[in-house]
């Protein structure tokens, strides 16, 4: 097992190791003896898969379990089901000193989480993510929220988790498209700050995924740590998302988020060599790496359409937004340009 401490508001550790799933009871006891009441929180899809094996470790070690289920999807996350999550907790009649469990991918853990934080002004909630981007990414650093129509994440709270559980065993059941998301986010961190990890991605991811895994959190973690509140450093971790989240509401969300962080990893790197801000060998760098992990790295979309949905986004500050752009193989910077001129700066991009 592998454990990477995360030093926030809260201190808490996130555990990567096959089979964590099966020992679930055991090691929430030593944070949350019971008896308590948990509200599991998941999706359909991953309540078919892996959550029985969840609950029964929870009853085994004395705690009474609720459940809430929603369809699995980015459709689903929403005000709606943010709502009925509440209902289903104060039904339960959970208290400050029971909490929530999030099984699942990024969707679930950031609505979990967001209920968390507003039901009775904050109870506990625990992470245990299934998808590899939620491992790498989501389930780590206190991000929490929901959708609205005008675009993604737009409500939300900061709260950390208590404690991040990483069954890489639950990997095996992703579907290779799902599984590619998940490397976006990875391949991501490396050109932000870390080379060396670029240099270990040459190789096939599955030779060690608990150690590329647990490498990813510690570099988000590092970042978090530094910048808690998302003002100024951890911003970074947004590399490849303002045109990506553009990407994803133009496609209705037909694309899906890592191939569409994927696509703007590349279109900001273009764009950024465009503006003469970047190192030219980036791009075709980037592409051959996001190529050999099976994304995409074109978009379908003009300067236009995507500048005019970019600029609802909450990284948007008045008439300025803050873009972060590679400035060479494995370091990226954070830039930030007037509003009016971002169609323009993606026009760049798009060649």
């Amino acid at each position: 097992m592998t454990t990477v401490t995360v030093k926030a508001s809260k201190i808490y550790d996130v555990q990567i190791e096959r089979g964590l799933l099966s020992s679930a009871g055991e090691k929430l006891a030593q944070l949350f003896p019971p008896p308590r009441k948990v509200m599991l929180v998941t999706d359909d899809t991953v309540r078919a898969l892996w959550g029985d094996r969840l609950i029964s470790t929870l009853r085994e070690i004395g705690y009474t379990v609720f459940e809430f289920v929603f369809p699995n999807g980015e459709a689903s996350k929403t005000t709606a089901t943010i709502v009925g999550m509440w209902e289903a907790l104060a039904e339960a009649n959970l208290t400050r000193t029971d909490f929530i469990v999030a099984l699942g991918g990024g969707v679930v853990g950031d609505m979990a989480g967001f209920a968390a934080a507003t039901y009775l002004r904050g109870i506990p909630f625990v992470q245990f993510p299934t998808t590899l981007l939620a491992m790498v990414d989501s389930s780590v650093g206190g991000k929490t929220g929901a959708d609205l129509a005008t675009g993604k994440n737009l409500i939300g709270a900061f709260h950390q988790p208590s404690a991040v559980f990483c069954d890489t065993d639950t990997l095996q059941t992703l579907p290779a498209s799902i599984f590619a998301d998940g490397c976006a986010e990875v391949i991501k961190y490396g050109y932000i700050n870390d080379p060396a990890l670029l240099e270990r991605l040459q190789q096939p991811f599955t030779n060690d995924p608990e150690a590329i895994i647990a490498r990813c959190i510690a570099d988000k973690r590092d970042l978090v740590e530094a910048d808690e509140r998302d003002t100024g450093a951890r911003q970074l971790l947004n590399l490849g998302h303002t045109a990506g989240h553009a990407v994803e509401a133009l496609s209705n969300f037909s694309i899906s988020h890592g191939s569409a962080v994927a696509i703007g990893m590349v279109l900001m790197a273009k764009a950024a060599v465009t503006a003469r801000l970047c190192a030219a060998d980036v791009p075709a760098h980037m592409e051959a790496m996001l190529k050999a992990y099976h994304l995409p790295t074109v978009c379908p979309f003009d300067a236009a359409a995507l500048a005019q949905v970019a600029l609802s986004d909450k990284k948007r500050k008045g008439n300025s937004i803050t873009l972060v752009l590679p400035s060479s193989v494995g370091n990226s910077r954070l830039h930030t340009i007037s509003a009016d001129t971002l169609a323009d700066f993606f026009a760049g991009g798009l060649h």
